[in-house]
């Protein structure tokens, strides 16, 4: 991060180095902010730096202009350094209007960097957000801050006058005038922006033009007036090589799901209806046409849902996708799924709720709906992605899962790692594990009729028998089965052996995960558990334990039903468990039920990502001698 010493003594001469620095740009909605933010975080991984995002944007599509309700964010955290968060106290802010300025000023470093859009604080927009003074004038903001105030919208229509462009369509260019004077800031490059700029415009060069000389505009603006007396170089990472893109968490779902199915020679069909934030992945799945995607935008939820269970009885790659709200309305069939015994894999992007609560914001809320939210005893296997590359991961290894032990697998993301962003390293696709696909075309019964429900010894998955298939005809739907024949069976003896064998494929599931790794001493005062995506939040408040002398072991979990098989006695080894959640505490409830261990949590339902200074202060308070 940039101190104050740095900021008090910068000059023009030469670029001062940091290992990291944190910068949010803030607007309204209609803004552009959330493009400003993601092309400066594509110049920075083409910089070669470590980076994570955090995207905050109203849950309205056009929430009220200049207003705080209205204020859309996007804070990007880039470094040579490994990058565990987003972070939590900007270096830097880009306020665009009053409103911007006023709901994230308090965020703000001490002696930090504000730039304000001096043409947007108008006595209109000041009035709106309660300013009796205009913060450009105000002396006092200026003691406590580097304040830039630069006629952002006045400068993009100077330098697009000569132009065929609207007003309006040229007021819409000042978030790349915004953009250039930042990349001048910190020695980014521009070339990706202009080919990004040109290809999203590409059918009309007269916005492409327009956008390429505000960026251009904004970087000279920077490099040339007085008023801008430092600038920062910050070099690239130190990463593994590799090849590498930046790559979102709904892109990283999406790429899983298709290697899953080139893998495993399949056809997908991915069913969903929109919400957010889980629109993404069915927005990025219906590119991939060509690879045997079939994407369908059902009419509702539960009717995505039982498409893929239908596509899967058909023999393609049965997925769905929604939020907390959605996947409850699939409860149901998911319950078919459990009861027919087809892979399916479910994605639950989760979000702050209940009911529709606060759709654009992140939460951990949804592990007990997904480990229990089925009439009757319907277990499925749940797993967790923890970072957008991690969730190629996992989508992959639910994917495997589902097609091995034909079941339902439920896969856990959340609003931050679908829309924040991370170096991936892509990986060689031959390195990928192998999957089982048990599709046949054949009896495994010469003797007799095609048994449906005669189960592999080892993962007690049953045959997948494609409709169409000679002498492959069976029953299916949701009354119970009875064993190996698959004729609809009211037996009490029956019914019991089933649900156990149900319960029982989904516990073998434990032999195939990892041995469990924790970093650091595997035995100790303090261990940090976590899962889904407070991973980089917990990290980072290891790291700071450690910088103060605090031993602190951490340990996080992918596999959330079954658990791993070793986690009790890894648990057992550390005088405190402590389980940070972006809940009230669900899977302390879990680890508390299970294990019969005292775990401690840390919760916090905010609507954002966990401060890892917060979970400082807690792995601090059980460190204290009681």
């Amino acid at each position: 991060m940039i101190s104050n010493q740095e900021l008090a003594g910068s000059g023009r001469s030469a670029r001062t180095e940091r290992n990291s620095v944190i910068i949010r740009f803030a607007g309204d909605s209609g803004d552009g902010i959330q493009l400003t933010g993601r092309q400066f975080t594509n110049e920075s991984a083409l910089a070669g730096n470590d980076i994570a995002t955090l995207p905050n944007f109203p849950a309205e599509i056009r929430a009220p202009a200049g207003t705080l309700a209205g204020v859309s964010g996007y804070q990007i955290h880039f470094g040579s350094e490994e990058i565990f968060t987003p972070g939590e106290v900007p270096d830097v802010l880009v306020a665009f209007n009053p409103a911007a300025l006023k709901a994230n000023l308090s965020d703000v470093k001490m002696g930090g960097i504000i730039v304000l859009n001096e043409d947007a604080f108008t006595d209109k927009n000041l009035s709106r957000v309660g300013y009796e003074q205009n913060p450009c004038d105000d002396e006092n903001l200026k003691q406590n801050y580097r304040v830039f105030v630069v006629p952002i919208s006045r400068l993009t229509k100077d330098a697009l006058a000569n132009t065929s462009l609207t007003p309006n369509e040229v007021d819409r260019c000042k978030n790349f005038f915004a953009l250039g004077l930042m990349l001048w800031m910190f020695d980014r490059p521009r070339e990706a922006t202009r080919a990004w700029i040109d290809k999203k415009f590409k059918k009309r060069p007269e916005l492409a033009d327009a956008n390429k000389i505000a960026l251009e505009a904004g970087y000279t603006y920077g490099d040339a007036t007085e008023i801008f007396d430092l600038s920062f170089s910050v070099k690239p990472a130190d990463l593994e090589p590799g090849l590498y893109r930046n790559i979102n968490g709904s892109t990283a779902l999406a790429y899983g799901i298709v290697a899953a199915a080139q893998k495993s020679k399949l056809s997908v069909f991915f069913g969903a209806y929109p919400i957010t934030p889980a629109s993404d992945l069915l927005h990025e799945l219906a590119r991939h046409k060509r690879l045997g995607v079939m994407t369908f935008q059902a009419e509702d939820e539960i009717a995505a849902v039982c498409a893929a269970i239908g596509a899967s009885y058909a023999g393609s790659l049965g997925v769905t996708s929604s939020s907390g709200p959605g996947i409850a309305l699939k409860g149901e069939a998911l319950g078919l799924a459990v009861c027919t015994e087809l892979p399916l894999v479910v994605v639950d992007t989760q979000r702050a709720g209940p009911s529709t609560g606060m759709p654009t914001k992140t939460e951990q809320s949804d592990l007990l709906l997904a480990l229990h939210g089925r009439h009757g005893e319907a277990p499925v296997c749940v797993l967790a992605a923890s970072s957008p590359s991690t969730a190629f991961s996992m989508a992959y290894e639910a994917c495997r899962i589902a097609l091995k032990y034909m079941t339902p697998v439920i896969l856990l993301s959340d609003g931050y790692i679908a829309n924040g962003s991370e170096p991936w390293q892509i990986p060689d696709p031959s390195s990928l594990p192998e999957i089982i696909n048990r599709r046949i075309d054949k009896t495994n019964n010469p003797d007799g009729p095609f048994m449906p429900y005669m189960r592999d010894e080892q993962s007690l998955a049953r045959p997948w028998a494609v409709p169409g298939t000679p002498e492959l005809m069976h029953r299916i739907g949701g009354l119970e089965k009875q064993d190996l024949s698959g004729n609809v069976s009211y037996d009490a003896d029956n019914h019991a052996k089933m649900t156990a064998l149900r319960a029982e494929k989904i516990a073998r599931i434990a032999s195939e995960i990892p041995p469990i790794k924790i970093d650091g001493d595997d035995n100790g005062e303090i261990l940090l558990l976590g899962w889904g995506g407070t991973e980089g939040t917990l990290r980072e408040a290891q790291r700071r334990c450690r910088e103060e002398g605090i031993s602190v072991s951490r340990l996080h979990l992918h596999y959330l039903n079954p658990l791993p098989a070793d986690l009790e006695p890894a648990l057992r080894k550390f005088k405190h468990v402590l389980i940070p959640e972006i809940n009230t505490g669900q899977l302390k409830s879990i680890i508390r039920d299970k294990f019969l261990i005292d775990a401690k949590g840390y919760n916090a339902v905010r609507g954002q990502p966990l401060r890892s200074s917060k979970v400082v202060e807690a792995i601090k308070s059980l460190a204290q001698p009681h």
